[in-house]
């Protein structure tokens, strides 16, 4: 097993955590949090506030022997809208924003390359932030397996593409390394 880590901000970290536990096959674990902000432990509230600079997120734990990074890009990618900022569905600020935070530089390059290979299928800009995650909170207890718990809660994912395969074009060849 490759047990790696990686942070992904796609708007309400509800719809992002359920959409990875129905894919299922290489997903070690999933939990809600905030990424990248400046208050130390900040709540829901305060995160909401738009005042804390946190991303709702969710920490996506995997075995990239079996699930590639490149793989998690196409599967994000697909959920989100990359070219529309501090917005994903309904829910509109700097909370829900997009993006993929990072521990290594190879995992910066990959999800630099991925986006970079991507650009072409948008007419708009590609406005995800790749960042080094610099802190990690995670979120009281009730957003942790919320729509797994409450399966017609709000949802701006559309959570049945998780069950479609990939699509040659949704995964770059990069290298000869599947990073």
């Amino acid at each position: 097993m490759n047990k790696r880590v990686i942070y992904l901000a796609g708007g309400c970290f509800w719809g992002v955590e359920r959409y990875f536990q129905i894919l299922g096959e290489g997903v070690l674990a999933t939990e809600t949090g905030y990424a990248n902000g400046n208050t130390p432990h900040p709540t829901y509230e305060e995160v909401c506030s738009g005042t804390t600079g946190h991303a709702e997120t969710v920490k996506l734990t995997y075995d990239a022997d079996v699930l590639t990074l490149r793989e998690i890009m196409a599967h994000f990618f697909r959920m989100i809208d990359p070219t529309t900022k501090n917005r994903q569905g309904n829910d509109i600020g700097t909370q829900y924003r997009s993006g993929v935070y990072v521990e290594t530089m190879d995992d910066f390059k990959s999800v630099c390359e991925y986006i970079d290979f991507r650009r072409k299928d948008y007419e708009r800009p590609i406005v995800v932030e790749v960042l080094k995650l610099r802190n990690y909170y995670t979120a009281e207890d009730y957003h942790q397996n919320y729509l797994n718990d409450r399966p017609f809660g709000y949802c701006h994912v559309n959570l049945n593409l998780a069950e479609i395969p990939l699509s040659v074009e949704e995964i770059p060849k990069l290298d000869e390394s599947d990073a």
